[in-house]
């Protein structure tokens, strides 16, 4: 039987999730941190991975290459409230099959997983052009990620004052 592990730090979703899973007849176990996501991996070897982006704190995209060494035929599915263009790329470049934003179903999310389900890079087939407070959003989230996190140094490095850029952090993602 193929099995899932669901990788969210918020125990309520990952509740659900797991027992929305179950309830189609898929066996499903949860993992709220880093080290018993490991650990059940070890002990399960599951087939699909649901990650969540960001574990208290942490970037989830650290499990997928060691998720990876313990199931090479793992497939991972990455889910995200705060979706980026840089953070999807990334996930891809590691090994995810899929990148999602949440909310999402469990149909799409089963759907993620399959064989010919459309790479996260590819571009979408309603492809307008990005409006320039998402473009703007998209460069913060690199020059972040970049500097490991530090709001200091991305303040630095994109010339802004500290406090400025912790309020465009503090705001949801603009959409496309």
């Amino acid at each position: 039987m193929e099995k899932v592990l669901v990788i969210d730090d918020d125990e309520t979703f990952t509740g659900v999730l797991t027992r929305a899973l179950i309830r189609r007849g898929i066996a499903a176990e949860g993992a709220g941190d880093a080290p018993s996501a490991l650990a059940h991996a070890q002990r399960i070897r599951p087939r699909r991975v649901v990650l969540d982006l960001n574990l208290a704190g942490n970037s989830g995209l650290a499990l997928i290459e060691p998720l990876l060494a313990i199931n090479g035929e793992c497939r991972i599915v990455v889910l995200t409230g705060y979706a980026s263009i840089a953070t999807a790329v990334d996930a891809i470049k590691l090994g995810a099959v899929q990148y999602l934003a949440k909310p999402v179903d469990v149909d799409t999310l089963l759907a993620a997983f399959g064989k010919d389900a459309r790479p996260a890079t590819e571009e979408a087939p309603n492809s307008e052009p990005l409006s320039v407070s998402r473009l703007e959003w998209e460069h913060i989230q690199r020059v972040l990620r970049e500097n490991d996190g530090n709001i200091s140094a991305t303040a630095r490095v994109l010339k802004m004052h500290r406090r400025t850029l912790q309020r465009k952090l503090g705001k949801r993602p603009v959409r496309a």
